[in-house]
């Protein structure tokens, strides 16, 4: 075999080159190319072009700036004229305010100059109304989405609570508990946890969640409840929990109401570095169960616990001590330097005469029987806690006839 000559062999296949192709987009072309790109898919998901104004999403605010600038550069429409099959670029500009489009002729404005299409920071940046100090680009000034409007309407519409005298008895005792230090308050955090019972401060006043409606999604695609909020000076709202969320938020002062706290037991003097040995706890069942929702508010659990009770409880609807149902905390009692399963055993005998017997299956179908449930209403409960605390309790026995602490017989 004869040797190939490789130069020859090049110089014959060179007559079959593809040409190169010639004028490839540049970086400046590709970022108009892309933005462009960007608004065409806004229309496509809302059937309309975006639109200028205070109650829009950020983002649609800017694809209309966005889409205004581009139309009036001959240097864009010519990059995108072979890319606009929707016809974006022959409309005039979307009026402002005006919610319409005017229909007009492409072409240059005379006296209209666009050197390039400003970044998107920069965009930001003229709906922020920046004034030269440096922010976060997260941080946006004078922007409220349709969101942030509806919800603030929400909390600003408030009605008069025709059951309030119902909750009058509970703002006046939180004030006093407040006052004589029994409760605390810390600042809400972001978007932090809201249950039925909570109390907060807001705007200045006390506000407690009494009822909260079923999950659902929102619009938005996020979940949220709707919620009856009553405010200490007589009215309510009927609004979601994300809006109460976001006043929470937006209100720099807002604060949480803890549950009370009636110091620890039997501790002597508390060192500075004393750890508590945990808590007692007094709970309601949200149970639907006939019998527990007949009666309700003079059935409770009464337990000691050696770590935070909102841990405890966070998966009672799983667990046959709780009736397999959410629980809400109806008071804490802090305990130091005192043995738990004692107490707990002093506090159940106490109230033995009143102990619920009801038996229930588990999730595995096992009859289970809870034991630390009581026929007792909180007043009571409060009561012999209070004797507890002065070790008078010896002296006294539960009647639960007539739902009294009453002196044991000499």
């Amino acid at each position: 075999m004869s040797e190939i000559d490789l130069d020859e062999l090049r110089s014959e296949l060179s007559g079959y080159a593809k040409p190169a192709k010639g004028g490839a987009s540049s970086a400046k072309e590709q970022r108009i190319i892309a933005g462009f790109e960007e608004i065409e898919r806004f229309v496509s998901e809302h059937d309309r072009l975006p639109q200028h104004g205070e109650d829009r999403d950020i983002f649609e605010r800017l694809y209309a700036v966005r889409l205004d600038r581009i139309r009036g550069s001959a240097e864009c429409r010519a990059v995108l004229k072979e890319r606009d099959p929707r016809g974006l670029l022959s409309s005039a500009p979307i009026g402002r305010g005006t919610g319409g489009l005017r229909e007009e002729p492409g072409g240059d404005r005379p006296g209209t100059a666009v050197a390039e299409v400003p970044s998107d920071d920069e965009l930001l940046s003229a709906l922020r109304g920046d004034d030269g100090e440096e922010r976060d680009i997260a941080e946006l000034r004078h922007v409220r989405s349709r969101e942030e409007i509806r919800a603030a309407e929400e909390v600003a519409k408030r009605n008069p609570c025709e059951d309030f005298d119902a909750f009058r008895p509970v703002f006046e005792r939180v004030q006093q508990e407040l006052s004589s230090g029994q409760r605390q308050t810390f600042k809400y955090k972001d978007y932090a946890n809201v249950q039925k019972g909570d109390l907060f401060i807001l705007d200045g006043q006390k506000v407690i969640v009494a009822d909260m409606g079923e999950e659902f999604v929102s619009e938005y695609g996020r979940p949220d409840r709707r919620l009856r909020v009553v405010y200490d000076n007589g009215t309510e709202s009927d609004l979601l929990l994300r809006s109460l969320q976001r006043a929470l938020n937006k209100d720099k002062v807002s604060r949480r109401i803890t549950e009370p706290d009636f110091g620890p037991l039997f501790s002597g003097e508390e060192e500075e570095d004393d750890i508590p040995s945990g808590y007692i706890y007094v709970l309601r069942s949200k149970s639907d169960h006939p019998f527990v929702a007949e009666n309700r508010l003079v059935l409770h659990k009464i337990g000691v616990t050696g770590g935070e009770v909102k841990v405890r409880i966070a998966n009672a609807r799983k667990d046959p001590t709780y009736l397999l149902a959410d629980v809400e905390i109806v008071a804490t009692y802090k305990l130091a330097q005192i043995n738990r399963k004692r107490l707990e055993a002093l506090l159940h005998k106490f109230f033995g005469s009143a102990r619920l017997d009801f038996e229930l299956k588990d999730r595995f179908g096992f009859e289970v029987t809870p034991r630390e449930w009581f026929l007792a209403p909180y007043a009571v409960i409060e009561e012999a806690i209070g004797k507890l605390m002065d070790g008078s309790i010896g002296n006294y026995r539960y009647e639960p006839a007539t739902a009294e602490i009453v002196p044991v017989a000499s």
